[in-house]
């Protein structure tokens, strides 16, 4: 496995080792020991979570508070997608910042998101099967999220916003100048 850093250095690309002959491929997609070493701390995954979009469903951005903040590990199962994970650690030089990467099922990459950032991704193909790892257990009490469109984020999601297919929970969440909720 290599890992990148992205221009926010804790979030970072994993590019997997594809062993691939005339039956198929091979790949491991994760594993805990060489991930917590490169990272310089433990993560330790207690959950897997999958859902299926199609083409324009954009999913986000969403984050959870302490004590339910969420490190997550994401990949693509089908289809391609770009992900996106916004910088809410008030106290960060990346502050409001973000990193978008396009992941699919055929390069098999992933990226690592750690605590502290809004998360979000939208279809680019078809369909899409989108899996993740996280850290801790869901808590709708807990949940929160930044509006997708918010001008000071300048977010490219690389489909045009009226082909957007948007929840009505995600439609209504706040500009992150409106939040109060955001991690030290």
């Amino acid at each position: 496995m290599k890992f990148i850093s992205q221009s926010i250095p804790d979030v970072i690309l994993i590019e997997p080792d594809i062993i691939s002959d005339n039956r198929g491929y091979f790949i491991e997609t994760y594993k805990q020991n060489i991930l917590n070493k490169f990272l310089g701390y433990k993560t330790e995954f207690i959950q897997d979570n999958e859902s299926k979009s199609f083409n324009g469903v954009l999913r986000g951005l969403h984050y959870q508070l302490y004590p339910f903040t969420q490190a997550k590990l994401v990949r693509v199962v089908q289809g391609k997608v770009l992900v996106v994970a916004v910088d809410l650690r008030k106290k960060s030089k990346t502050f409001s910042k973000y990193v978008s990467q396009e992941i699919c099922s055929v390069k098999k990459k992933q990226l690592f998101i750690p605590r502290g950032f809004a998360h979000g991704f939208v279809v680019l193909s078809e369909v899409a099967i989108f899996n993740y790892k996280v850290d801790n257990y869901y808590s709708s009490k807990f949940e929160r999220g930044i509006a997708f469109n918010d001008k000071d984020l300048s977010i490219d999601w690389k489909i045009h916003q009226k082909s957007l297919i948007i929840s009505d929970k995600d439609k209504k969440n706040p500009l992150l100048s409106k939040t109060k909720d955001l991690f030290e």
